[in-house]
């Protein structure tokens, strides 16, 4: 018995997976980051997983940062 894949709906203008860019403020500056973080991470070179972080969750559906307990 052979397996079925199932293929993720993908986002035409971009090609990247609908779910990767789901509540992102801005889907193509999002895509273009996930896209150049994917070719330097092929091609060996070092990645700064801070700010690809950083900017992801800046990305996200309120952008706001969690702030820590009030210090007295």
């Amino acid at each position: 018995m052979q397996m079925v894949m199932r293929r993720v709906p993908k986002d035409p203008k971009t090609g990247l997976p609908k779910k990767y860019l789901a509540g992102a403020k801005n889907k193509k500056k999002k895509a273009a980051e996930i896209k150049a973080t994917a070719k330097a991470y092929k091609a060996g070179k070092t990645i700064n997983v801070a700010a690809i972080s950083k900017s992801r969750s800046d990305q996200g559906k309120n952008g706001k940062s969690k702030t820590s307990k009030r210090k007295r």
